[in-house]
């Protein structure tokens, strides 16, 4: 992906360099002119300067283009020369050109290192972990996809695909028939103009290339396109150029989407009304358009600030009377700090190129299940879709699972290729396990009764929790679905938990914790809910009925062997206060000591105390007429928890 990098525009993202002592090389390095700025920096190595800054540029100044057998030589000999200076940015671009030269083994032990020494607050570390899926895993994913290269590719960078009209529209380098042959300093190659083809009708190859509209095409990059389902407006990337270049205060002229107003005129297309969009900004790049389905939301990319990375994808709504709404990050499920490219969006599916999720080198394909609004995890689609070098520009007609897709992988004919694809997609199958647990203790639970059910409420399995809490259904269920696990148990609260299967075939884990429904949760602390506890009248002895109430809590303590309690008893206010207050405490201590009868240790009851009216949970206090079962409120014992 030699040419598109500069397309989209990550470099603003690293203008905050150190400049070396080599000024002719980092001034050709600033302006992006990656070829001269490595020679020039070669040389200077050749001199004895193997600073710091020099390696990171000469390193950069290959991996930009993507030249990674290079870019790794480099790298390699910064990470030797200052391993402890070295940031994990560099740790993470070294372990991308270990994967670009499918070196995965020691790719794989870098993408740790990477995830170490970044930490938390870099999104790309836990997707770089391994932990959940490694290098391996991607490795063995079952092929989906058969590519062919198109009979339209040159030498140069072919790229960036749009469907249009039963025709192809792309970006292409190949010199304008329109200007005088113009190269750009990252490559040494001719501008990008766009190009339309013609599909044939197995969908596998394009023919028949011509320039796309003079309306259109600039001297300078014009790429990128997007249309609504009506074909009535186009969007498209272009440099910040209206007769004259635009360039921010870094000497960057960065790039801007447009659209243009489609106008039949003898049988042909007219592009016109070109305009700025009005998110673009002389001080930031926006770029790579696609159009949902229903016309509703432009999907773009963009550096613009507050981006986690170099370039995000953003959305905005379409409002009519070419009217936009304000831009809106699709977050971090989806972006990182690394590169999202090239989203394009069906009625199921978000899919884009991206460096910030694990893959096999470069930029992969990733696919983001879209429902109710929301994407689901990304998931690399694997080879030979993506290969070790940069795969990107996926497009895709999902009723006949064909499109076409970008690399720049070694087997093409030029930078950048366009190529085919047919998809079989692969029957995704999930199924649902888990362990059942203690809420409180994380005790693993046995014997709970755990029932798989459906969105509309249909049991689809009933299983039993194992002697170590263990469940499993049997069932194969279809991925990116919602289900229901619901877990029940005598003495337990049932438990209910939404579960949505996951993105490709494999098992998904749903532990559920349950808890007794004696214990309840009150003002912050922990209670033991049992019936009320009667006294007969001014006594304090244990009545039969208390009895079978306080049994509760001495099974209760049983189950849970570590459980301490303290005892609090309180009385209405329907007597003096100070008999009250011992009354209630007798009360307390005479439940302790049932409780203790019956084989509860004593160590585990940390007070029993009686509080008399002195807490009334009501308004009826001395001389306030109340109702007999509001006075009742007021006499009772509390059991609360405070060890579980």
């Amino acid at each position: 992906m030699r040419n598109i990098i500069t397309i989209t525009f990550i470099l603003t993202a690293f203008l905050g360099y150190s400049q070396t002592d080599n000024k002719r090389a980092d001034a050709l390095f600033n302006k992006m002119w990656y070829i001269e700025a490595a020679k020039a920096y070669e040389a200077a190595i050749k001199k004895g300067d193997t600073s710091k800054e020099t390696l990171q540029r000469i390193g950069d100044a290959y991996y930009f283009n993507t030249r990674m057998q290079e870019a790794n030589k480099w790298y390699e000999k910064l990470i030797s020369e200052y391993p402890e200076e070295v940031s994990a940015e560099y740790l993470f671009r070294y372990a991308q050109t270990l994967a670009g030269t499918q070196n995965y083994p020691l790719a794989k032990k870098w993408m740790k290192k990477f995830s170490e020494k970044a930490g938390a607050t870099d999104i790309r570390a836990r997707n770089f972990s391994q932990k959940d899926i490694t290098i391996d895993d991607i490795l063995k994913l079952e092929p989906q996809f058969t590519l062919q290269n198109l009979s339209i590719n040159s030498s140069y960078s072919d790229f960036g695909p749009m469907f249009y009209k039963g025709h192809l529209i792309y970006a292409t380098s190949v010199d304008s028939s329109y200007f005088a042959t113009r190269t750009y300093g990252w490559n040494n190659q001719p501008f990008l103009n766009l190009e339309l083809g013609r599909i044939n009708p197995l969908q596998t190859d394009v023919t028949d290339s011509e320039r796309f509209s003079k309306d259109i095409n600039t001297k300078y990059h014009d790429a990128c396109v997007a249309f609504p389902p009506s074909h009535d407006t186009i969007y498209f990337t272009r440099n910040n150029y209206n007769g004259k270049l635009k360039r921010d205060g870094n000497g960057i002229n960065n790039l801007k989407l447009y659209s243009a107003t489609a106008v039949e005129k003898d049988g042909k297309t007219k592009w016109e009304n070109i305009k700025e969009l009005p998110f673009n900004s002389d001080d930031y790049s926006v770029g790579h358009p696609t159009v949902s389905k229903d016309g509703k939301k432009l999907y773009f990319i963009s550096d613009m600030p507050c981006t986690l990375g170099p370039t995000e994808i953003l959305v905005v709504d379409i409002l009519g009377d070419n009217k936009l709404s304000e831009a809106k990050n699709l977050g971090d499920k989806i972006n990182t700090p690394g590169r999202e490219l090239f989203p394009f969006v069906t009625d199921t599916s978000l899919y884009f190129a991206t460096d910030g999720h694990l893959g096999l080198g470069g930029l992969d394909v990733f696919e983001s299940r879209v429902k109710d609004g929301s994407f689901g995890d990304p998931v690399n689609l694997g080879a030979p879709l993506n290969s070790n070098m940069d795969d990107f520009a996926y497009i895709v007609n999902e009723e006949t699972n064909k499109g076409f897709v970008c690399s720049n992988r070694k087997e093409g004919k030029g930078d950048d290729d366009i190529y085919s694809f047919e998809r079989t997609p692969i029957e995704c199958k999930q199924l649902i396990k888990g362990t059942i647990s203690d809420g409180l203790t994380g005790q693993k639970i046995s014997g709970v009764t755990v029932s798989l059910i459906d969105t509309n409420g249909k049991k689809i399995e009933e299983t039993l929790s194992q002697i170590n809490g263990d469940y499993a259904f049997a069932t194969v269920l279809s991925c990116n679905t919602d289900y229901f696990v619901e877990a029940a148990k005598q003495g337990y609260k049932n438990t209910t938990k939404p579960v949505l299967t996951g993105n490709t075939s494999g098992e998904t884990i749903v532990p559920l914790g349950i808890e007794s429904d004696l214990i309840i949760k009150e003002n912050g602390l922990l209670k033991i809910k049992i019936g009320i506890i009667f006294f007969d009248l001014d006594k304090s002895y244990i009545r039969n009925d208390a009895a079978i109430e306080l049994n509760k809590v001495v099974l209760l303590m049983n189950e849970y062997p570590n459980m301490v309690i303290k005892i609090e008893s309180y009385t209405d206010s329907r007597a003096k206060d100070e008999y009250n207050l011992k009354l209630s405490d007798r009360r307390a201590k005479a439940t302790r000591d049932y409780i203790i009868s019956q084989g509860i240790a004593p160590e585990r009851i940390e007070s029993a105390i009686g509080y008399g009216e002195t807490q009334l949970i009501n308004e009826c206090s001395n001389g306030v007429p109340c109702s007999e079962a509001k006075h009742q409120l007021n006499r009772r014992s509390e059991f609360i928890i405070t060890k579980t």
